[in-house]
């Protein structure tokens, strides 16, 4: 998960609250315009960079992201008042969620095995026999890595008693579970689209904030300002991410000009339910196990990295669409807005016509306090129909298996297998189940993108622990989900 105290996700977070405070107010081009200005005002410190210009520079960027723009396509000659006046004019949000500032990129060396000075060149030199490549020889009495022969496996880095033999590691390339982060001709990060699963771990490990998410924000609050009949639907996440209930949480957004809030977890209901019955029928025919994920980033990687094992995959769809469906249903001319914990969602919010727009928690948060909202002043507002406890805990690890075992009604049948995280060594394990066409450890396998579930998405605002807890406090006081 995200180290939320971090001061890129504290820059990204301020210019957020900037540009709706912006909007909110009277010249909303110009107030954007000024922003890197007003954050780094001439005299002031320069924290970051190498001089005040720079500093600008990469605002600028952060700011042209947050309108919901791609870097790669700016001509650094557009103002950010243009921008501004582009994003109140757009239709739809731009096809891919996220983008690359090349300017906050630090263009870090290679992901590489390094032998430090460290080195004692011992007798023993465990590091050179442990090599099955032969990229390790002794040079002038010390060990000497060929980049050429090394496979970065890191047997020598584990034997080597001085800890002398470290691996160098990019931080956006070294979490990408797909390979889908290089470096282009000038040595800065790139992102391959056609690789990318946008999991959004990349945006949680850059140090430099280089890597950012194109907000909707700025196109919610246009519609909001329009008068436009905006329902919100809210991930079962949201219950561990900000103060206050869920029931406050509604009331502070109808404050905020949305017309109603429903609970995606309503949606979970219905998912967990359909597998239910899915997975009696895949069981009875013979099949040996069945995945499921209500997870974007999961049906990302199926379509471009492992389409082997769609036959195993559960065809119901997520607790979004279900949700959003109703809520389509329920509102046939209002705007549909999710509110989740990270940016595959964007994806999924894309690809569906029933989804007009995605926020995360930390654009919400945002929007809060620019408008000056505090949700624990706020009363509560019970949400029109109630979903089940299993459905509420859809937001962790563990929680949609345990909701379709309780929905099929025939628990013993059922023996769930957790995949914790999407990285190598997961992906390898799939792609094992659907070469051998089984599982040894279970037969609903469970695949969460995020470590911990949803309350671990790259946009989560609390711990791991902590959140789970106050999801569960608030579950508990919810109704079994129906048996089949």
């Amino acid at each position: 998960m995200r180290n939320s105290n971090s001061q890129a996700v504290h820059l990204k977070k301020e210019i957020l609250v900037r540009l709706a405070a912006a909007f909110l107010g009277g010249d909303y081009p110009q107030a954007a315009r000024l922003i890197p200005y007003d954050m780094r005002p001439k005299g002031s410190e320069v924290p970051f960079r190498c001089c005040i210009h720079k500093e600008r520079a990469i605002l600028k960027d952060r700011v042209i992201a947050g309108m919901g723009f791609a870097i790669e396509a700016d001509d650094e000659k557009t103002l950010l008042s243009e921008y501004a006046e582009r994003s109140l004019s757009r239709k739809r949000p731009e096809d891919q969620p996220l983008t690359v500032l090349g300017a906050a990129c630090r263009g870090c060396v290679p992901n590489r095995i390094y032998v430090t000075d460290l080195c004692q060149g011992c007798v023993a030199r465990e590091c050179q026999s442990v090599c099955k490549f032969g990229a390790i020889s002794i040079v002038n009495g010390k060990s000497a890595i060929d980049g050429a022969k090394c496979k970065n496996c890191k047997m020598c880095v584990n034997v080597c008693p001085y800890k002398a033999i470290v691996r160098i590691a990019v931080p956006c390339e070294d979490c990408c579970p797909v390979g889908a982060i290089t470096k282009n001709p000038q040595g800065l990060a790139q992102i391959n689209f056609a690789k990318c699963i946008v999991c959004g771990k990349c945006l949680a490990a850059c140090p430099f904030g280089a890597v950012h998410e194109k907000s909707q924000l700025i196109d919610v609050l246009n519609q909001l300002k329009r008068g436009q009949r905006v329902i919100a639907l809210l991930a079962p996440s949201i219950a561990g991410q900000f103060p206050g209930s869920p029931g406050q949480l509604k009331t502070a957004l109808q404050i905020s000009g949305f017309s109603d809030a429903y609970e995606v977890a309503l949606g979970a209901d219905i998912t967990a339910s359909n597998e239910a019955r899915e997975f009696t029928e895949r069981l009875d025919s013979g099949q040996s196990f069945m995945t499921t994920s209500c997870c974007a980033g999961y049906q990302e990687l199926l379509k471009k990295h492992l389409p082997e094992i769609v036959p195993f995959v559960s065809s119901t769809r997520t607790p979004l669409y279900y949700a959003a469906e109703k809520a389509r249903r329920e509102n046939p001319v209002a705007l549909i807005v999710f509110i989740g914990p990270c940016v595959a969602k964007k994806m999924e919010g894309l690809g569906n016509p029933a989804i007009d727009y995605v926020l995360n928690y930390e654009e919400l948060g945002a929007l809060f306090i620019a408008q000056k909202i505090e949700i624990l002043s706020c009363p509560e507002t019970p949400f029109a129909q109630e979903s089940s406890r299993q459905g509420k805990n859809f937001g962790f690890c563990g929680g949609v298996a345990a909701a379709v075992s309780a929905a099929a009604g025939r628990p013993e049948r059922l023996k769930p297998c957790l995949i914790d995280g999407l990285n190598k060594d997961t992906i390898k394990q799939l792609k094992k189940m659907a070469a051998e066409r089984t599982c040894p450890e279970g037969n609903l396998i469970e695949v969460m993108c995020c470590e911990g579930g949803c309350i671990g998405g790259n946009a989560a605002l609390n711990t791991l622990k902590l959140a789970k807890k106050i999801i569960l406090e608030y579950s508990d006081r919810a109704p079994e989900i129906k048996g089949l």
